[in-house]
């Protein structure tokens, strides 16, 4: 039997019953020929606060375009964003991880509420990303996402400074203050950076979330391979967007749905281009939170499990050398995925939104000449992959660490500890941070923030002071994408939950061992135990609104930081 294109919306626009809605669609502007097609939502994030998101009105449009000459009749949905970048270091960060299930909640219920028969999603700034996928694997009706794409580098304009040679990204924003506060730039080369770091629309520029979690899903299957790579502004953006649109519905007439596409191994093949990327921490969560929603079983463990195999073979910021425009230029995610297929690291026959499997999309792209991003696998960057799942003492239930770009594998030395990330900051900007310390900023989880704030603003300080190489850092928050040095999120259990992080007080020696994959603290279980008798749950920063909704409802960072695990 062939698959009903009209398999949802004839519920609510057929027979007398429906005059009601068939009126408000013509007050909307739709005609009785646009009401008996599919109805095909086209949801995307646009929003006047910051330039990742800012295309996505032009977008959906081409999108739109797309649909309507492929016989569909399309239906705009817009939703909001959270900027990580400007909330860093303020208490408007705790917002930015819950925006995540924000954003999947209010697509998921436009799409059901108004029975629409596939979809489109148009993501940007970092949770928008996960969030426009997540709600492919919940609604499952036809559908695919697209990434609207990396912003350009930037370039400074006074010569021979420190930032002057650079292709600048909001990286160097964060480090900028660093390096000013420590007085190795002066307030004229400060505000060349402020103003140079982002010169127009388009999410951050290097390997960092947004671009991570952008080539993850391509690796799954639900984008368009080479949709996702294409920058914000380039000329060509608007043709992909157009063929996301003629290809939903493709995939609507054929009544495939994303979880007839997407397996374990399709995850499996998404956390491998991750490692082979050196991409952000926070592809651990939004992957688990992923595949809850897709209803496939990942643990953190696959994650490990895969890095320890898997090169990274892209030089990318915000370790390495190159930006995302680069790197497609350079022939972007499927000339990694060359590399993969040729080390046997993926599995070729998974399906894709394509229509052909990821095997078979890889093959046919072709990779530019002289590219220099994307190593070959004799000269890959790293033998094992970008991210790494510690456990220990400190962190029973599992943390994560970035290890692309690091040069050693132990650290050893006593805690400094703070209660939030600004008395950390503050430290870090008054010179009390000194070389081999290990920074704790601990009740920052997804319950004692709430939010699971990123270290991005503490991290970047470090940076810019010259103690990347020397100071750790340790979290039951998370990090943004473009975060570099010896760092280590995600802590299960958080503090907020009796981790024992809790227990920990200045001057305790932290061991963070990589190779063994251990985090410990040098206490002896019974010490342990002893401090976190006497321990005592602090008061809920947040008693109502969505943040203290959130607490009450939110997972552990190892099973993604999901509000709608299942009760019991």
């Amino acid at each position: 039997m062939s698959f009903d294109p009209r398999h949802k919306s004839r519920t609510m626009f057929e027979g007398p019953d429906r005059a009601v809605a068939r009126a408000m669609m013509k007050a909307a502007g739709f005609t009785d020929d646009d009401i008996v097609k599919p109805q095909i939502g086209v949801a995307h994030c646009w929003i006047g606060t910051m330039p990742c998101n800012l295309n996505h009105r032009e977008l959906a449009q081409r999108v739109m375009d797309g649909i309507r000459a492929a016989g569909g009749n399309p239906v705009e949905i817009n939703t909001i964003a959270i900027n990580d970048g400007m909330t860093t270091g303020l208490e408007g960060m705790k917002t930015s991880l819950v925006s995540r299930e924000v954003i999947v909640d209010s697509v998921e219920l436009v799409a059901r509420g108004h029975v629409l028969d596939a979809i489109v999603t148009i993501s940007g700034c970092d949770k928008t990303i996960p969030a426009m996928a997540m709600v492919l694997g919940r609604l499952d009706i036809p559908g695919l996402t697209l990434y609207s794409g990396s912003i350009a580098s930037g370039r400074c304009h006074k010569p021979n400074r420190v930032f002057a040679d650079r292709k600048l990204t909001i990286q160097d924003a964060y480090e900028s203050i660093g390096a000013f506060n420590a007085g190795r730039i002066d307030a004229e080369e400060f505000k060349d950076v402020e103003d140079h770091a982002c010169p127009a629309a388009g999410a951050c520029g290097g390997q960092f979330t947004a671009n991570t979690m952008a080539t993850a899903y391509e690796m799954l299957g639900i984008s368009m391979r080479g949709t996702n790579d294409v920058p914000a502004l380039h000329p060509s953006k608007g043709d992909v967007a157009y063929a996301c649109g003629t290809r939903v519905m493709e995939l609507l007439k054929a009544g495939i749905t994303p979880r007839s596409l997407v397996t374990r191994r399709s995850f499996e093949n998404a956390i491998t281009g991750v490692m082979a990327t050196g991409g952000s921490t926070n592809a651990v969560l939004h992957l688990l939170a992923t595949a809850h929603d897709f209803g496939v079983e990942l643990a953190l463990d696959d994650f490990d499990r895969i890095s320890r195999k898997t090169p990274v073979v892209a030089d990318m910021r915000p370790w390495g050398t190159y930006t995302a425009p680069e790197m497609f230029e350079a022939g972007g995610m499927a000339v990694v995925g060359k590399r993969l297929l040729a080390a046997g690291l993926l599995s070729p026959d998974e399906k894709t939104v394509s229509g052909r499997t990821i095997g078979e999309e890889i093959t046919a792209a072709a990779e530019p000449a002289g590219q220099d991003v994307i190593k070959p696998l004799a000269q890959a960057l790293k033998p094992e992959g970008g991210l790494a799942i510690l456990r220990g003492n400190l962190a029973p239930g599992g943390c994560v660490i970035k290890v692309s770009g690091q040069k050693k594998d132990v650290h050893r030395g006593p805690a400094r500890v703070f209660e939030n990330e600004e008395e950390a900051f503050h430290a870090i900007k008054a010179g009390r941070i000194r070389p081999n310390d290990v920074v704790v900023i601990r009740y920052e989880g997804p319950i004692g923030g709430p939010g699971m704030r990123e270290m991005q603003l503490v991290t970047g300080a470090i940076q810019g002071a010259g103690l990347g190489e020397t100071v750790a850092l340790i979290t039951d928050g998370r990090f943004s994408g473009a975060t570099r040095g010896f760092v280590i999120g995600h802590i299960v259990p958080e503090a907020a939950k009796r981790g024992p992080i809790a227990a920990l007080r200045d001057g305790d020696t932290v061991v963070i061992d990589v190779e063994n994959r251990r985090l410990d603290v040098d206490l002896t279980d019974a010490q342990l135990a002893e401090r976190l008798a006497a321990w005592k749950a602090p008061a809920p920063r947040y008693t109502t609104g969505v943040l203290a909704k959130y607490t009450r409802l939110v997972s552990d960072a190892s099973v993604g930081a999901v509000t709608d695990l299942p009760a019991g």
